[in-house]
């Protein structure tokens, strides 16, 4: 027989599942469904734990415990960096993500801090300078209405983006078309990429940040963007919550038995 614990999570999460409980909506409070007669204080507290850690809602203080959204965000693959949607219109990678997903946005769901650094270890590599040399990181918080959905800090060189929109620190994607219309507009048009996905615990201030639910793991993105000629005009790392998003990728299947015998 099913601990009293365990029977009220399975009741509360098949209340979620039908849609009875909707995303973004506050679960009872403890003592509400103490009251209730649905058990001790402490049977309660240990359902509403087994539902965070499965993922069906959060818990925060000042919050209480609110029912997350079931459908992740579609993190597209090559389809998010479109030269049309940000070259020719003003649809930057996380609002191409959201558009594909049918969910709304405001620009102003990614805010930026942008700070001239000493270039750490991986950021160097990247771009081929010499750790601590100067660079510009430009760092995004990117939200789902009040729900953080990841990180990310993009690292230029200062000679490619020195005077462009990408070191203004307002707030929102770096204008029209984001940062890469301004290397674009700079005479660096982007050509091709390459991205590196690590699994991992967070640390507690990403846990934080991302207002993460105990147990909740998060996806660490490593993107290289190149010019044509090979030159590396962005370097970025990006830090995502690992349950709000479903991550997709379309692609030509190649075949490199055909070059080898022309």
């Amino acid at each position: 027989m099913a601990p009293k614990w365990r029977e009220l999570a399975d009741t509360l999460a098949a209340r979620i599942r039908s849609g009875e409980y909707v995303p973004g909506q506050q679960l009872p409070h403890i003592r509400e469904l103490v009251e209730a007669g649905e058990g001790s204080k402490s049977t309660v507290h240990a359902a509403y734990k087994a539902l965070e850690a499965e993922g069906l809602v959060a818990s925060s203080r000042g919050h209480g415990t609110v029912v997350r959204q079931q459908t992740p965000l579609k993190r597209l693959g090559v389809a998010r960096y479109d030269k049309a949607k940000w070259r020719d219109g003003d649809q930057v990678a996380f609002i191409a993500d959201r558009v594909a997903t049918g969910r709304a946005y405001r620009r102003g769901d990614q805010t930026q801090t942008v700070s001239l650094i000493e270039a750490p270890p991986a950021v160097a590599d990247a771009h081929g300078l010499p750790i601590g040399a100067d660079v510009y990181a430009r760092a995004r918080l990117v939200k789902e209405g009040d729900q953080p959905t990841h990180t990310l800090t993009s690292y230029y060189r200062p000679e490619h983006v020195e005077g462009t929109r990408i070191v203004d620190p307002a707030p929102g994607p770096a204008g029209r078309g984001g940062g890469f219309r301004v290397l674009y507009d700079a005479g660096y048009e982007i050509d091709h990429m390459k991205e590196q996905l690590f699994a991992r615990v967070p640390t507690s201030d990403e846990a934080k940040l991302l207002q993460l639910s105990a147990g909740e793991w998060v996806v660490e993105l490593h993107r290289t963007t190149f010019t044509a000629d090979g030159t590396v005009v962005e370097f970025a790392i990006g830090v995502h919550a690992a349950s709000r998003f479903a991550w997709e990728y379309d692609f030509k299947v190649p075949d490199s038995a055909q070059g080898a015998t022309s």
